[in-house]
């Protein structure tokens, strides 16, 4: 019997609406009854109370305003729910409400993330005035913060008491303009949410459907139809016993690691433990296990419940590869998964590398097979069927010893012929660099080429689909492609480049609303941005940095820790602080590639190191999910090791491009 196929309609919004003369008009009891219906955890008493509450400060603050009333609006990108939404007269009011007393800034963040995604994702809500109200039941004074116009027309979070809640909507109202919203199309206006990957996978963990993280029809259907083809060849496999490799390609931030991750839930969720997903990028896997946990313990607490010990089951579908690998040669017995999904697939390591790394740590002798090979070898243990789905990004290698797509071709070609092989035909892009073993897999007979395995729409840029495009057109010195693309992103997509690194943190944090996440990135070989306060031998910890809050100096909101290409792959931040050194400089309309060893920058004259420094620029500039700015340091004169000849022409180059300068 086949998984449980991927839910790709819109969930109901909201637990109760109706207009607010039905609202006044409503017994209370009522209303609690059908919230109570609709809730999808044990209602508490202490939740009855609170809805309780609500309503009443509601029937008083909107006793003489006409409108819509929801309660319970879900946030599907954030997995939570609005206590409340009001549709008055042009304006949008997201209400949330707080039993203490006193202002926290985390509060108003809460409420005005849920008004930023209303503005984004929902189709009804772009061009209308977003309000957020924070109201602290606890406060006895009627106090109200200031109405701040943001940009897009989404206000700044108003702090009111319940006796004030009537006094701000009503100032609101009569400040705000544009003509009545038509609530029939309002609610029912498409909702395309667009999750950061920890957001999906905590969606997907609580069993939810990725099917609503695309911002566009377009990307839906693309994550439609690659999701179901896995499905469908996972079926087929165990229907006919075969042995099945599949490779997915996909520009960066197309969804390749949410397809991983919605395949291996939804087989565990139809109650098949075969499935599990696996990773080699170590920070990715450590990020997304303690993301989960703590989901899962706020809703064990929201629910009332002691929160589960242990995460045996979060590491179950989520492996590191390594490990993956390392129980493979304990026991030569098959793994206990037949549906493997391997994320970033490009990176596994070469015969030389995991050759080199077994004989110095785990003693065993002159290892003949590449990592690709092995994982194909555990999986064909199996008596019977297995699924092997390569998850592969181009462009993405940026460590001495990653295999590239090539390894997996060659294996599969010289040791297992009886494996069928569904192949993107966007394999054979030069950023794949598996030409040869291409050619030499075109010889069999049970290879097919699908075009339902590639992702062509971006999802983590959901406002510039296009910047994969400009950045590669920036990488590969084609200036009149990089031009149209930039020209593409100006309204909607903001990068702006400058020689000041304070002057670009401070243009980040501004950017920044609600609790978007901005962070600090460079290169792992940019050595010489000490002078910056800038030392990438100080290794992050990536939970605390992408996870914890702006309070904590460990995390990325603090703009002091720089992260690396290592430490962000197949993870995202609203906002970057993209920091330039002098391992890739521009001359004469080509890059030249260093390395800094000791006391002076050497050139790089290998043709993988070099592709690995200029790939590693290639992941840093597609993290961030709505801007960027680039700093490009001036250099030092004095300094021979910060030259301002190093730093010059690429910063001129990229001013030629037409990126907008800060100064």
């Amino acid at each position: 019997m086949s998984a449980e196929a991927p839910r790709w309609e819109l969930l109901p919004r909201a637990w109760y609406a109706a207009d607010l003369v039905a609202f006044r008009e409503a017994d209370p009891s009522a209303i609690l009854g059908e919230l109570a219906a609709k809730a999808e955890f044990t209602i508490t008493t202490e939740q009855t109370e609170a809805w309780r509450s609500e309503i009443e400060i509601l029937r008083v603050a909107l006793a003489d305003i006409t409108g819509t009333l929801l309660l319970e609006f879900t946030i599907p990108r954030m997995g939570h729910r609005a206590d409340a939404v009001v549709l008055a007269g042009p304006a949008v009011f997201v209400i949330e409400f707080k039993s203490g007393a006193s202002l926290l800034p985390a509060d108003a963040a809460q409420v005005w993330d849920y008004a930023l995604d209303l503005k984004y994702f929902h189709q009804a809500s772009h061009n209308v005035p977003l309000i957020p109200l924070l109201v602290l039941q606890s406060a006895a004074e009627s106090f109200q913060t200031p109405l701040q116009a943001g940009p897009d027309r989404v206000y700044q979070p108003i702090c009111v008491s319940p006796v004030g809640l009537a006094d701000a909507m009503h100032a609101a109202l009569a400040t705000v303009g544009g003509g009545p919203i038509d609530v029939d199309f309002w609610r029912a206006a498409p909702y395309r949410p667009t999750p950061t990957i920890i957001e999906a996978a905590r969606a997907l963990f609580a069993r939810h459907s990725v099917a609503e993280i695309a911002n566009s029809e377009a990307a839906g259907e693309d994550l439609r139809r690659t999701s179901a083809r896995i499905d469908v060849l996972a079926d087929k496999a165990r229907a006919e016993g075969r042995k099945v490799i599949c490779f997915v390609t996909g520009v960066p931030g197309a969804g390749k690691t949410l397809i991983g991750l919605d395949a291996a839930t939804r087989r565990a969720a139809a109650g098949e433990s075969h499935a599990v997903y696996l990773s080699g990028n170590g920070p990715l896997v450590e990020v997304l296990r303690a993301a989960l946990l703590r989901d899962r313990k706020e809703r064990d607490k929201a629910a009332g419940q002691s929160p589960r010990r242990g995460s045996q089951d979060i590491k179950s579908f989520i492996q590191n590869v390594h490990h993956f690998r390392d129980e493979g040669l304990k026991d030569p017995a098959p793994p206990s998964e037949r549906l493997v999904i391997f994320d970033e697939a490009q990176r596994a390591w070469t015969q030389q590398k995991l050759a080199d790394f077994l004989r110095r740590r785990k003693n065993i002798r002159d290892f003949r097979m590449s990592e690709p090979e092995f994982l194909i070898e555990c999986m064909d243990r199996h008596q019977g069927w297995a699924l092997i789905a390569c998850l592969v990004g181009g462009g993405q290698e940026i460590h001495s010893g990653e295999a590239g797509i090539g390894n997996w071709l060659e294996a599969i070609n010289r040791r297992f012929p009886h494996w069928d092989a569904y192949l993107s035909p966007h394999l054979t892009d030069h950023e794949y660099a598996a030409d040869e073993a291409m050619a030499a897999l075109r010889q069999r007979g049970n290879i097919l080429y699908d075009a339902a395995l590639h992702l062509a729409i971006s999802v983590r840029q959901f406002r510039a689909e296009n910047l994969s495009t400009f950045v590669k057109a920036l990488l590969d010195c084609e200036r009149e492609r990089a031009r149209v693309e930039l020209a593409r992103l100006r309204n909607r997509y903001p990068i702006v480049l400058t020689r000041d690194l304070a002057l670009a943190k401070r243009w980040v944090r501004a950017q920044a609303e609600g609790s978007q996440r901005y962070g600090l990135l460079c290169t792992s070989r940019a050595l010489r941005l000490k002078p910056h306060a800038i030392d990438v031998r100080v290794e992050i910890n990536p939970v605390h940095w992408f996870l914890n809050g702006p309070e904590d100096v460990r995390s990325s909101y603090y703009l002091e820790d720089a992260a690396t290409e290592f430490q962000v792959q197949g993870l995202e931040l609203d906002w970057a602080c993209v920091t330039w050194d002098g391992d890739l400089r521009f001359r004469k309309d080509r890059w030249t590639h260093h390395n800094f060893r000791g006391s002076r920058w050497e050139n790089v004259n290998d043709i993988w190191n070099r592709i690995y420094v200029r790939n590693a620029y290639r992941v840093l500039l597609t993290r961030a999910r709505r801007g960027m700015a680039i700093v490009i340091p001036p250099g030092e004169v004095s300094d021979p090791t910060r030259l301002p000849d190093y730093y010059d022409s690429t910063y001129e180059y990229m001013a030629d491009l037409g990126l907008p300068l800060l100064h």
